[in-house]
């Protein structure tokens, strides 16, 4: 249970929980681009993705000087149920509208 216990401890923080649920709804997304959907400063955006990078919940990708960040491979059943909920359950909720709807104004990459 303390690989479980872990996840929530990361997921449990609000701002790390909307990047979850942005990752699982876009797939590979550029940092820039979350820190627009969260309306965040990027260096807070980017230290949450740290965090969940550190607890082997994402994988990063450069490209040039951009990153690129997705939610890995579920490695558990549990994994595969949350993250499908992320994208399927929570894509509704009110802040997450607010996100999608920032996310599809923001601009910074390629």
């Amino acid at each position: 249970m303390d690989s479980e216990s872990q996840l929530f401890k990361v997921l449990a923080d609000p701002i790390r929980l909307r990047l979850a649920v942005l990752l699982a709804i876009k797939g590979e997304v550029c940092v820039c681009e979350l820190a627009g959907a969260l309306d965040e400063p990027q260096y807070k955006v980017s230290r949450n993705l740290g965090i969940m990078r550190s607890n082997d919940l994402v994988e990063v990708r450069r490209k040039g000087t951009w990153m690129y960040y997705r939610l890995r491979d579920p490695a558990s059943e549990l994994e595969r149920c949350l993250f499908d909920c992320f994208r399927d359950c929570l894509q509704t909720h009110a802040a997450i509208r607010s996100d999608l709807k920032r996310f599809r104004k923001a601009t910074c990459c390629e």
